[in-house]
């Protein structure tokens, strides 16, 4: 008997939805005017399809100093936030995002940034591949962003939520972000009202970011599918 997975055509690989999301955001790109990049390995690709586009828009406001390097290197002008007032488009991935268009992001370190180029924006664009769509945000571990000399303290309060926070290393030490502070990996939660956990969290001394994307919140999925892009808007 075949079992039934192998008659299927092959499926495409997460790279290749990557790509297939990143060329469909294009169509959100408002030209003569400059664009909100994020972060990560699927705005990458979005990056790379911008490009094409470069003689059309005025540049990029980026989250990262990746995606800056990455901008520039393809000839994209790339301005300080703090030069721009307001944002037509915000066009970034994430790590989850459920059927309300609330996220978690920060995988790639940059969600301080990422938060503070979305609230500049009118729309926020989140391109994925369909594995990132949930019904309900944390099985993603969550990325928090603190100043140093609070880990302990934050540590025991996720710890009285039942959860388990740990400082994200890198080449065995603790990671320092673009901003210069260090980052928790949330495990164990379960994010039923992201709205009142962001709020919540973002308040407790010591936290820079928290990684629940609520406020700042997708107006628009671009989902990579094995059927194509298909668009939610929420």
């Amino acid at each position: 008997m075949t079992h039934p997975h192998l008659a299927r055509p092959a499926a495409l690989s997460q790279d290749a939805l990557k790509t297939l999301v990143g060329l469909a955001a294009l169509r959100y790109v408002v030209p003569g005017e400059i664009v909100g990049v994020g972060t990560g390995s699927t705005v990458n690709k979005f990056i790379d399809a911008l490009a094409t586009l470069k003689d059309q828009i005025k540049g990029a406001v980026s989250s990262s100093v990746a995606s800056t390097r990455r901008l520039q290197a393809l000839g994209i002008a790339v301005f300080d936030c703090s030069e721009i007032d307001q944002l037509s488009v915000y066009i970034d991935g994430a790590d989850e995002v459920d059927h309300q268009g609330y996220m978690i992001k920060g995988g790639g370190a940059a969600l301080t940034r990422e938060k503070v180029v979305a609230a500049q924006s009118r729309q926020f664009v989140c391109i994925a591949d369909e594995s990132k769509l949930v019904q309900t945000l944390g099985r993603f571990p969550l990325p928090v962003e603190i100043i140093p000399m609070a880990t302990r303290r934050i540590v025991r309060q996720f710890a009285a939520m039942g959860a388990q926070a740990r400082v994200r290393l890198k080449d065995g030490a603790a990671l320092v972000t673009d901003n210069g502070q260090h980052i928790l990996d949330v495990v164990g939660l379960q994010i039923s009202d992201p709205l009142a956990f962001e709020s919540q969290v973002s308040q407790w001394p010591g936290v820079v970011t928290v990684g629940v994307f609520a406020f700042q919140k997708a107006q628009v999925c671009l989902l990579g599918t094995a059927n194509g892009v298909k668009t939610i808007n929420f």
